[in-house]
C-alpha cells in the first residue's frame, strides 16, 4: 500500500483554529490542563443522530485523538465513522455562541444544527 493510499483510508477530524482557541479557554477556566474536548454521536435528535460535547481527561480503548494548536479532540472510533471528514468549529453569532460540526457525511440536519441524518 502506497503512502497516498493510506492518507485516502485514514479517518480525518479537524477542528478549527476558533475551536481550539475556545477549547483552550474553557481548559483554563476549569483549571485542567489535561482536558480534551470529546465529540460523539448518539442515537436520537430530530433527525436520527445527534453530537454531544463534553470535557474528558481519558483516553479510552476506543479512542482516536487529533490536536491542534495544544487541544486535543477526542473521539471513539463508532463515532468517528460517522463524523470522518468533519470539522468542529465554534461560531459567535447574535443568536449564541456555540460548538458546530461540518458533517460531510450528513445528508441533512436540523435547525439547530446539533442533529444529522446520513
Amino acid at each position: 500500500m502506497t503512502d497516498a493510499q493510506v492518507a485516502e483510508i485514514s479517518p480525518s477530524l479537524t477542528l478549527s483554529e476558533s475551536a481550539a482557541r475556545r477549547v483552550a479557554a474553557l481548559r483554563s477556566a476549569e483549571g485542567d490542563d489535561g482536558l480534551m474536548l470529546r465529540v460523539a454521536v448518539s442515537g436520537g435528535g430530530c433527525s436520527g443522530f445527534q453530537y454531544g460535547f463534553s470535557f474528558d481527561n481519558q483516553v479510552r480503548d476506543d479512542d482516536l485523538t487529533f490536536q491542534r494548536d495544544g487541544v486535543t479532540l477526542v473521539v471513539d472510533e463508532v463515532s468517528l465513522e460517522l463524523l470522518n471528514g468533519a470539522e468542529i468549529d465554534y461560531v459567535e453569532e447574535l443568536i449564541g455562541a456555540s460548538f458546530q460540526v461540518r458533517n460531510p457525511n450528513a445528508s441533512s440536519s436540523c435547525g439547530c444544527g446539533t442533529s444529522f441524518s446520513i
